[in-house]
């Protein structure tokens, strides 16, 4: 039998932070509910968990407060921000503070789960090979490790900078289209997560330039190609 995967989950809105437990629950997640950022931060420092939902404006610490600290622990824990701050601001700050994503309420629970089952894909293949490592020139790149090095590098990639070089690695050679990048990444082809992808896009192009022979190259109106040599 499969182990349910543990969400912590931080709302302080009594009804919502129910209905959503209860929902998730009916999906097979186990779900520990907390209602204000202390509290989830206290209990993530005890416990085991998978994901992280937090909503933004909690009491006694904020949303980014907590994942501000959840951040300084692991690089790969999924964190995702469920907030009625729908500004763009809000959610860039929220992307800075660490974010795997960001929903805005209100919102529609199928989102949620397909979020989700997304970081489960994600959980699941990177843990099935141990050793997924790609040659980019003369770099190496370790996405289980999150690594990226060569003769004049050696960086530690963020998680979500892991997985986009790692769809880029898997698909060489060829133009990929701006929604298929969104979705398969991101889980979602979103006009604010397309604006986030770019900047990505370019902290990826800027680690890449000790290797003349791999290009990140901008299809205009289109997408990316990511070409390797030979």
């Amino acid at each position: 039998m499969e182990t349910k995967q543990q969400i912590l989950l931080a709302e302080d809105d009594e009804q919502l932070g129910d209905l959503m437990k209860e929902a998730l629950e009916d999906e097979g997640y186990q779900v520990s509910l907390y209602r204000d950022g202390q509290a989830a931060l206290d209990h993530f420092d005890k416990d085991k968990f998978d994901f992280c939902l937090l909503d933004v404006n909690m009491p006694v610490r904020d949303g980014f407060a907590v994942a501000k600290k959840i951040r300084q622990q692991t690089d790969v824990m999924p964190i995702i921000f469920i907030s009625t701050r729908s500004q763009l601001e809000d959610k860039v700050e929220g992307y800075g503070k660490g974010a795997d994503d960001y929903i805005v309420k209100p919102f529609v629970m199928k989102e949620l789960l397909m979020k989700l089952e997304v970081f489960r894909r994600r959980s699941k293949k990177m843990f099935s090979d141990n050793k997924k490592e790609f040659k980019l020139g003369k770099l190496k790149f370790s996405y289980t490790d999150l690594r990226l090095s060569g003769p004049e590098l050696e960086l530690k990639l963020k998680q979500r900078e892991a997985d986009l070089l790692l769809f880029l690695s898997e698909h060489p050679n060829r133009i990929l289209k701006r929604d298929e990048i969104l979705t398969a990444v991101w889980g979602k082809d979103d006009y604010f997560l397309g604006r986030s992808m770019d900047v990505f896009m370019s902290k990826l192009r800027k680690y890449l330039k000790s290797e003349p022979e791999v290009f990140l190259e901008t299809i205009h109106g289109v997408g990316y190609r990511f070409t390797l040599p030979a």
